[in-house]
């Protein structure tokens, strides 16, 4: 067998986990969590309300978590396609 190379972060991996260690909390959501908030998150968001203010750790994990980060784009973009069949014509 050969011999295994170790991993090595380049860096640009190096300063994104930096990052991502800077940014982290003493409490946070889980994917999990986050996912079962989201739809408020999103409503509040398109109220134009400051869902960020108001819940802070799903803001936070979205920041972090590109997985649940598309998800919200993807609801967002669900909901303005419903507003927008619902209004009604100019």
């Amino acid at each position: 067998m050969g011999e295994r190379k170790p991993n090595i972060l380049g860096p640009r991996q190096i300063e994104q986990l930096l990052d991502k260690v800077a940014r982290t909390l003493p409490q946070e959501l889980t994917c999990d969590e986050c996912l079962a908030e989201l739809d408020r998150f999103a409503e509040m968001t398109l109220l134009g309300q400051p869902a960020e203010k108001a819940m802070p750790l799903v803001a936070q994990h979205l920041a972090m978590c590109r997985d649940c980060r598309e998800e919200f784009e993807a609801l967002l973009r669900a909901l303005r396609a419903m507003q927008a069949e619902e209004a009604p014509d100019a």
